[in-house]
């Protein structure tokens, strides 16, 4: 009998199952706490999960308008000119995915051509190089370096070509926690304006910045907002993850294109879901205390999470942002990466991310390194701290 054939795509093949699913199902066998998949252990505010079951018992569970339901891009649209100054045509300019990464997904299918080429910042959230396989994109990286991850000049520059057609911008950025300077996103205007080169911005974690960093939405910046196409998500902001509810802005043109995409992969987002993000956006997003607040607890995890890896010996880069920790461990550990945080997760009970699969181009960078997610209950976080001072010198 003949063999089938393989049915999985060619530009698939280097991929494989996510570094996600591997870390947790390994947490899961040894009991492990698990600080590698980046998703609370807790709720966000019990108004939105009211606000859906409302949602669902007073009728909204048929399909939405495929760009998003009216009041969810309202409010989006609303939240956006308070909080930025940022003026967005709800009904034209706003669209709601599947979450950020069917927004990412959706805009890069929408946008790129097979043979473009697409700039990508490494070590980068890891479905960027997944999508831009399907749309058949070239990805051109820039390492961003391990303590500071600053952003230089020429190295930048050097990567632009008269075939580069996209570039992929993520700030607050996962998995290093930087948050990119205004200088740096004024070096990065300058090039994309003189190429001609648009701007995906991925800007889920806008309102997790810590000490005096600020976020710019680059879409904020002279001349950006004509090219640019930003995406945020409610699963950062109001603790959902499981909800998917994510939106995309930016002038009509580009969210049209993610939107010729969008249609195919899911159509519509969760309607009744959106519904209550929208509520969410309309009672938190629009003034500063749940803001505040949310910040705040965020950079109390932080800052224990960063003593207890400073205090087991790792060096750590202190983030800016996001709800992750990249930790060098050279003075703990003569292996890799991946070693590593298998024995961690078996001897210690503490699970991380091995963070080499983030990179393309400059992988031993990454095979030095641990990334720890932080967003987890404080008695989680103290019981992980406890585990990790056994590896104290």
């Amino acid at each position: 009998m003949t063999a089938p054939k393989p049915l999985l795509n060619e530009r698939l093949r280097p991929f494989g199952t996510t570094i996600f699913s591997e870390m947790s199902r390994l947490a899961g066998e040894h009991s492990a706490i698990n600080l590698s998949q980046g998703f609370p252990d807790f709720d966000g505010p019990p108004e939105i999960i009211d606000a859906a079951i409302d949602a669902m018992r007073g009728g909204d569970n048929q399909y939405s308008r495929s760009l998003g339901h009216p009041r969810l891009v309202q409010a989006v649209a609303e939240m956006l000119a308070r909080r930025y100054d940022l003026l967005i045509d709800p009904m034209t300019e706003v669209g709601v995915t599947c979450g950020a990464t069917e927004g990412i997904a959706a805009a890069l299918l929408g946008m790129l051509n097979p043979g473009d080429e697409v700039i990508v910042f490494e070590p980068f959230y890891d479905s960027y190089l997944g999508c831009l396989a399907m749309a058949g994109a070239t990805p051109k990286i820039y390492t961003l370096r391990f303590p500071d991850f600053a952003v230089d000049a020429d190295r930048l520059a050097a990567l632009f070509t008269d075939r580069t057609r996209l570039l992929i911008l993520n700030t607050p950025h996962n998995p290093t926690g930087k948050v990119f300077s205004r200088s740096e996103l004024e070096l990065i205007a300058q090039l994309c304006d003189k190429h001609n080169v648009t701007v995906l911005s991925d800007e889920v974690y806008e309102f997790l910045t810590f000490d005096d960093a600020e976020h710019i939405p680059f879409a904020s910046l002279p001349g950006m907002r004509d090219r640019t196409l930003t995406l945020s998500s409610n699963s950062k902001t109001f603790s959902y993850t499981g909800w998917k509810i994510g939106w995309c802005y930016g002038p009509a043109a580009l969210v049209a294109a993610s939107q010729a995409a969008h249609q195919f992969l899911t159509f519509c987002a969760a309607t009744p879901l959106q519904v209550a993000v929208a509520a969410g956006l309309e009672v938190f997003a629009a003034s500063g205390d749940y803001l505040d607040t949310f910040r705040s607890e965020y950079q109390e995890r932080r800052d224990l999470v960063v003593a207890a890896l400073t205090a087991a010996g790792f060096d750590v880069a202190t983030p800016q942002g996001t709800y992750f920790v990249l930790a060098a461990f050279d003075k703990l550990w003569d292996g890799d990466d991946r070693s590593f945080a298998y024995h961690l997760t078996k001897t210690v009970g503490v699970t991380p991310v091995p963070p080499s699969v983030f990179y393309r181009n400059e992988v031993a960078d990454g095979a030095r390194l641990l990334r720890f997610a932080f967003c987890k209950q404080l008695p989680t976080l103290q019981s992980a701290a406890t585990k990790l001072a056994a590896l104290a010198p």
